[in-house]
Parts: C-alpha cells; structure tokens; sequence
C-alpha cells in the first residue's frame, strides 16, 4: 500500500507562485518589520482619519466606515467602537493620536484569545492536516511550515494529498527537496490511501511532525468535504488519536467570505487552528477581528510573502500594533 517515498524530486518543476524558486530571501528583516510592511494596505486606510486635529463625531463616523472597508465587519466593529469610546472617556483621550492607540489596545485585547501557539510533542508523530479553498496558499504554507519546525529542531514528512491539482504533487516535492525533507506520493490513487501511508512511514522512521496536504474544495462541494472527513478517518485508522492538528488556510483578500468557510470546514473536520496568507497583498487584515468576535479559532500562525521564513506564529500585539501604529 506504501506509495513512493522521496527524499526529493527528481525533476524540479517550472518555477510558479507556489513553488519555492520564487521565494525571496527575507529572514534578515525583522518579522515586527515584515509584518508591518505586509499590513501596510490595511494600515494605510487609517492614516487619514487619524491626521485630523480633534476628535468628533465626524472621526468616529468615517472611522467605522473605515473599520467596514478593512472587512472588521458589523459585530466587531461594533465592539471596537464602544471600547474605544469608553477608553476615551476612562483615560481622557481627546486626541487623534490618543485614539489611535485606544485602538489598537482595544484590536490587541479582541485578537489575544486567538494567540495560541501550536505544540507538536505531545505525540510522535504529530499529524497535521491542511484544508482550504483552491489557491488559499495550502501547499507553500507546508512547505514554510516544515522549515520552521526544522528550525525547531524537529523531523518533519510531507504527505501529498493533493491528487485532484495537476502538479499538486510535483510542487509539493519541490517544496521537500528545498527543505530536505521526505514526501509520500502516489502517480495516482486515494488520498486518504497517501495520508494513511504517510502517518505509518513516519511512524516506521521515527519522523516528528506529519504536514499532510489536500486537495482545495469550496464548502459547496460537498462530495469534496466528504472527502476530506473521510481522510480524517482514515488517519485515525492509522493513529487513532490524529489528526492532531486539523489547520484551515485561509487567504486573507478573501474578507468576510474567510468566516463562511471557517463554518464550513469546522463543521466537516472540526478545525483547531487558522492560518492566514497573503496579508502582503490586501487591505482586508480586519477579518481576523471578525473571527475573533463570529467564530474564534487559534490563529496558529500568518503569513506576509513567499520565502520560506515569511510564516510565522501569530502575536496580537505585533499584529494590532501592524494595523494601527
């Protein structure tokens, strides 16, 4: 049953945005400084409004239009402004500046539940699987995923069941061969049947962490989600304790639209934890407000480009300080 077993490709493929030859190296700049750099379409929708000399109705009216167009939504803009106001009132705050700050207290204190960061020694191997929409950013999230891990002294195995995405799997050994790491494939067949190889090889080689990709689906495709509740299945068949991890990516220009799959997704497989991509490339940061107040989930870790040390655990602090500072 056991499929090809890889330390790395034989042929590397073409060069895309999810392979790692496009990945810049950026490790040298701070991650305060990346992440900050990666908000900066989010953050720079509040410049204006904080640049005004005082504070009044006017300000709070177009800073929650502001708060809307950032994808804050309705509920936790709502939240957002009563703390603000009545942060205003306790401290005094009668300046731009002084708000700006409230805000980002107010931001910072919404999003600390959801900083949770994800520890893989409570089992060996530690399986986590990977699921989200088409072009969420599921195959370079495990691939940033095993180097950090890597980094954190583990061993790590990728597991290619992605078997609908042509060159699903050739990516995905792209990603192990730059990471010096194994992948489990198959040419063709199950993915429940490579995940299940992928969790008995790591066990047989005495491999840490287990990043099991899969194909991406629409919550609407529900032939798809059964699928993929079907893989978890599997996995238990294999351990019954895992997955042990079961990660959504989700791509941050998605906005609101991100909340509608997380209630997909958690109901088919039970989601416990969130990554978020592409913040670099959207002015859409503040879903992750509206997750926090709609549908709260540990925000394991964030992504702001595609080297491969441009994800990393997610900080609240660093990120409201990103959004309003």
């Amino acid at each position: 049953m056991f499929g090809s077993l890889k330390k790395s490709a034989e042929a590397m493929p073409e060069a895309t945005d999810a392979t790692p030859e496009n990945s810049a190296p950026s490790a040298t700049i701070p991650w305060r400084e990346r992440l900050r750099a990666g908000l900066a379409r989010t953050r720079e929708q509040f410049q204006s409004v904080f640049s005004r000399g005082r504070v009044d109705e006017d300000l709070l009216e177009e800073l929650e239009a502001l708060l809307l167009m950032s994808d804050v939504g309705l509920e936790a803009t709502g939240h957002l402004l009563e703390e603000l106001k009545a942060r205003a009132r306790r401290e005094r705050i009668e300046t731009p500046e002084g708000l700006r700050r409230a805000l980002a207290d107010a931001l910072y204190e919404l999003l600390l539940p959801l900083e949770q960061t994800l520890e893989v020694t409570a089992r060996r191997p530690f399986i986590v699987l990977l699921a989200g929409v088409n072009g969420a950013g599921k195959t370079t999230s495990i691939g940033k995923l095993a180097r950090h891990f890597q980094a954190q002294g583990r061993s790590v195995l990728l597991a290619a069941g992605d078997t609908f995405r042509a060159a699903a799997r050739e990516q995905l050994q792209a990603w192990g061969e730059r990471n010096g790491v194994a992948v489990v494939a198959q040419e063709s067949g199950d993915a429940a049947a490579v995940v299940f190889d992928a969790v008995s090889a790591a066990r047989a080689r005495g491999i840490d962490v287990v990043l099991a990709d899969t194909a991406g689906r629409l919550p609407t495709q529900l032939h798809l989600m059964e699928e993929i509740a079907k893989m978890r299945r599997v996995i238990q068949k294999a351990d019954p304790s895992g997955p042990h991890e079961t990660l959504l990516v989700l791509d941050a220009s998605f906005g609101q639209n991100a909340l509608a799959q997380l209630a997909a997704f958690d109901r088919a497989l039970g989601v416990t934890g969130l990554v978020l991509t592409k913040l670099d490339g959207t002015a859409k940061g503040g879903v992750l407000a509206a997750i926090a107040r709609q549908h709260p989930k540990p925000v394991r870790y964030v992504g702001v480009g595609e080297g491969l040390d441009d994800l990393r655990p997610f900080v609240a602090r660093d990120f409201a300080d990103a959004v309003f500072e």
